[in-house]
């Protein structure tokens, strides 16, 4: 259940993260900011961080690391709600 939920997660980050570009409002993630300079499209990027965060994650599953996918989860969940609030109030 914690990696499936890393997974909605990852899939709410990125589209509020899309929804917020379109916004006007400028990504803080230096690494992120990286990757769109670097992609074809902000969402190419987005999308290639994205991918590669899935894999750790599943790696961390199947190694039994389920402290850390709880603490991603949070860390994302309060990604989100940030995205959320960007979105509100851009």
């Amino acid at each position: 259940m914690t990696l499936i939920l890393f997974f909605v997660l990852q899939l709410c980050d990125l589209l509020t993260t899309l929804v917020f570009l379109r916004h006007g409002v400028a990504e803080a993630n230096p690494l992120l900011s990286a990757a769109f300079r670097i992609a074809a499209s902000p969402a190419a990027g987005l999308a290639a961080i994205k991918l590669a965060g899935c894999g750790l994650a599943l790696y961390s599953w199947r190694t039994h690391r389920m402290r850390l996918l709880r603490c991603a989860n949070l860390f994302f969940a309060a990604c989100v709600c940030w995205n959320l609030v960007a979105i509100a109030t851009s």
